[in-house]
């Protein structure tokens, strides 16, 4: 490939209603005007024509980077690149002493015209932090969650929460002082949420951190250390208990109450309820419910997140606990030192930022984990599920 204008077989002509250049048969050569001419010129050209797709791809992309120059692409303690992208990607507004690039009324409106534009950054980058936006409390959160057009899904699972307002819950609401442990969210229900948004209404003067981990790393790194029992544990699957009382209990992390959980006092309903997200119970003596759920595997791989392998489990967070535990599908125990080293890699891969009042921050359920570090009070962090 000599020559990269290919003047002689390919020129430059317009169209109506263009917007980009391309590519037609020359007109100085009546040869070309034939189907086989040009099927000869598109051969012989291949690399420059696919030069010029990319090249007029490239400004699409460029072009519509920032949806109306209403977002800018800010930075934040502890972002990190990963595979070429940052994680989170922070969007601040494009003008921040203009009250309405910053209102949360601006944002809603800005959100709603480019719900697929949001759609594709949050898959790309896994988590996106929305700074800088006056978003002032659930009220003003749930317009900002309605205006990005993803499905509700109702949260199930063993943290107690509160319902606020709309679709807007609060988040785990065990002692502070606990840690919360890394996980995607209803990772163990046959139907989950795709999407976390978690809003900061009120900033923990020390610690609360949201931390997140790209759960492909966690994949790659366990395969590099651990090959046979990754895919021993992946082959075989894993069973996990969680005992539950039955009234909700904040003193803990993981004090929701079955009757909460199911939203019904009615053993039987309970039951029908459960079979159906895939748990079977049994009941304890003193009231309390043991929830059985499994086989599920370790790893998954979703469509459109590039074929990665994610480290979809619950493992690290529930092995060896007093209410709950994970281990084998065929009851045999899942090796002590394998599970530390896991979270330890959880922990190297994680990433996080200080909390500041009005952040939203918006994460991919299927490509992340999270967890909560142990925080000083006052900390109110409210959170939506979607589908």
């Amino acid at each position: 490939m000599e020559d990269t204008s290919k003047d002689d077989q390919l020129i430059v002509d317009e169209c109506k209603d263009q917007k980009k250049k391309d590519a037609t048969p020359s007109k100085e050569s009546g040869s070309n005007n034939d189907y086989q001419a040009l099927m000869a010129a598109l051969n012989a050209n291949r690399e420059w024509l696919q030069t010029k797709v990319s090249i007029n791809n490239a400004l699409v992309t460029e072009s519509t980077s920032q949806p109306i120059n209403f977002f800018s692409v800010g930075e934040c303690e502890g972002q990190k690149t990963i595979d070429g992208e940052q994680m989170p990607l922070v969007l601040t507004p494009s003008t921040a002493d203009e009250k309405d690039q910053t209102s949360h009324e601006a944002l809603v409106a800005a959100l709603r015209a480019n719900r697929e534009w949001l759609q594709s950054k949050v898959i790309a980058n896994s988590a996106v932090l929305l700074r800088g936006f006056d978003v002032r409390d659930a009220v003003e959160f749930d317009a900002v969650v309605d205006a990005m057009g993803w499905p509700d899904i109702r949260y199930v699972g063993p943290a107690p929460r509160t319902h606020v307002h709309g679709r807007v819950w609060t988040a785990n609401e065990g002692p502070l002082e606990q840690f919360v442990y890394f996980h995607h969210e209803m990772v163990l229900i046959k139907e989950f949420p795709e999407k976390i948004i978690l809003f900061c209404e009120v900033p923990p003067p020390e610690g609360g951190e949201t931390p997140f981990v790209p759960s492909f790393r966690v994949t790659e790194r366990a395969l590099e250390e651990f090959p046979e029992m990754v895919e021993e544990l992946d082959g075989k699957g894993l069973r996990y208990t969680l005992t539950a009382l039955s009234k909700n209990d904040t003193k803990s992390m993981r004090g929701r109450g079955w009757e909460d959980a199911f939203g019904t006092s009615d053993k039987a309903e309970a039951e029908k309820r459960a079979k159906a997200l895939g748990m079977d119970l049994e009941w304890l003596p003193d009231g309390n419910v043991k929830t059985i759920l499994g086989p599920r595997t370790l790893t998954r791989v979703f469509p459109s997140r590039r074929g990665r392998r994610m480290w979809f489990n619950t493992v690290v967070g529930k092995h060896g606990k007093e209410v709950s535990s994970a281990m084998v599908a065929d009851g045999s125990e899942i090796p002590t030192n394998f599970v530390q080293r896991i979270g330890e890699i959880i922990e190297e891969e994680s990433t996080q930022f200080r909390w500041r009042r009005g952040d939203i921050l918006i994460l991919d359920n299927i490509a992340t984990l999270h967890a909560r570090r142990p925080s000083l009070p006052p900390r109110r962090i409210l959170v939506a599920t979607c589908k």
